[in-house]
């Protein structure tokens, strides 16, 4: 007798509008309730292994590299003094990035992912722009290493 397969109920898709991102920053914690948009990513550099006798190279992993990008509302300057002051001084200090995702119509619960040691390589310092549009920024850069304090519980029947 077959078994029926297990299928996702569509309430356990997580709704990204009720994430939280949160940035420490010099000591400071900012609500970053303007970051509408956000992804990191982590990819594995794979180093290629050429063998002996076959025609085709292997490959082994090493290391990782870590990015962001988000997009945000252009209405904080927090950023644009960090950076102000590493023009200053020379001095240009890592921050957080604490995102979490939760949304309590799913039963999947919430996951947090906590960023370390980023920066930013690409900032606007300034724009406008005439007509009806609101003013946004993209943001990217790159972070050393993260941490998943919380993370979702597994959907029933995925194992």
């Amino acid at each position: 007798m077959a078994t029926k397969a297990a299928k996702m109920k569509a309430t356990d898709s997580v709704y990204g509008a009720l994430a939280t991102c949160w940035v420490t920053l010099d000591g400071n914690r900012y609500n970053m309730m303007n970051l509408y948009k956000f992804e990191s990513k982590t990819g594995i550099t794979l180093a290629e292994v050429p063998i002996l006798g076959e025609v085709q190279k292997g490959h082994k992993p090493a290391g990782t590299k870590n990015t962001w990008t988000g997009t945000a509302h252009y209405n904080q300057s927090a950023f644009r003094a960090w950076l102000k002051n590493y023009k200053e001084t020379g001095i240009l200090t890592p921050f957080t990035i604490q995102v979490t995702n939760e949304d309590k119509g799913t039963t999947v619960g919430r996951q947090t992912i906590t960023h370390t040691g980023c920066l930013i390589d690409t900032l606007v310092l300034a724009k406008y722009e005439a007509g009806e549009n609101v003013l946004d920024e993209d943001i990217s850069g790159t972070f050393e290493d993260w941490d998943m304090p919380e993370k979702f519980k597994e959907l029933p029947g995925s194992r």
